[in-house]
Parts: C-alpha cells; structure tokens; sequence
C-alpha cells in the first residue's frame, strides 16, 4: 500500500540475490528505502526470515504497511507481477526518458540485484533503467526511482506508528503517543 498521501499506484521492490548473513544491512537499507517511499511489499529472494522480522519491527514501531515477503524463485514474482517490471542496472535506459510510462503505470515491481544479477532477468523484465551510468549504491537508485514515481517521502508519521520524529535543527527528538522523551 502507499504511504499516507502518495498515489494509489501499487509499488513493490524484488531483491534479487539476497546473501543471508552477508547482505543483511545492505538489503535491511533497500526494505527501509522502499517503506519510505510508498513501496508496499519487498519480495526478497532467497528468503531470509530474520531479516523480514527486523524489517516487520520497524513497521510496527513506525506504522504504516509494508511487508518483506520470502521468494524462492525470483521468475515466478517477475512472471506473475501483474504490472510494469523495472530492473534496475547502471546498463539500462536512462531513468528520465522512462519516467513518463512508469508513472502512468498502475503497478510497478522494482528489482534490486544483488553482487551477481542472473542473466535471465535482463530479458525478464519490462524495461532495464539506468540512475546514471556509472557505479554506484543500488540504494541510492532505489530511492531516486520511487522519489521520481511519487515524490518525497512524507514528513508526518505513518499510521498505526508508534513514535515519530520531530524535525529540529539541531538533536533528536522523537515522541511516543504513551510517553514523550527527548534523545
């Protein structure tokens, strides 16, 4: 689902190539980036379930809807995704002349590869984008991707969260509806 005020398309994020107890932090970042940004689902392939509850944690201290769903078999989610495919590679089509046709689209999968993309997933997919053409965060891409389908992630707390941040210059402050602390 997306997040409070963002557009009804649905997005969701496929990590391919997921190596569980060597990728945690960085696919961790990927889930994160997607639930920011409206994504309502992360497909992680292979499974790895002690990440989906760390993610599921963050979901239920700072609301909204967001899943990581374990996929044995990346094919089957690329095949059955009833919209738009996205692979994201610094080889494809440069993201703004794409743009246009992403937006207009009612369901869009993203995919993230991991350190080594099978083959088969450049033929798969819809279309191959490009954020740039040279070497770098596929985080970073994820998140220029769904900033540029929906825009900046919303600066009020999800639904359902159970404590938010309060923008300041300077330290942190997050409050609780229970109790309200500074940190």
């Amino acid at each position: 689902m997306p997040a409070p005020g963002r557009n009804r398309r649905d997005v969701a994020v496929l990590r391919v190539g997921h190596r569980p107890g060597r990728d945690p932090r960085l696919t961790t970042h990927v889930a994160l980036t997607a639930r920011a940004f409206g994504a309502g689902r992360l497909y992680l392939h292979p499974p790895d379930p002690e990440l989906a509850d760390r993610v599921a944690s963050v979901v239920r201290k700072w609301g909204g809807r967001f899943e990581v769903v374990g996929a044995p078999a990346w094919t089957a989610v690329v095949q059955d995704f009833p919209g738009v495919v996205v692979h994201l590679t610094m080889y494809g089509e440069p993201l703004s002349r794409v743009l246009p046709r992403l937006r207009r689209a009612r369901a869009v999968l993203v995919v993230v590869g991991g350190a080594k993309v099978p083959p088969g997933l450049f033929q798969a997919a819809d279309l191959n984008v490009a954020v740039g053409s040279q070497p770098h965060s596929e985080v970073a891409a994820l998140a220029v991707l769904l900033h540029g389908l929906g825009g900046q992630p919303p600066a009020t707390r999800f639904r359902g969260a159970e404590q938010r941040i309060v923008p300041q210059t300077r330290g942190k402050r997050v409050v609780s509806p229970s109790r309200r602390h500074r940190r």
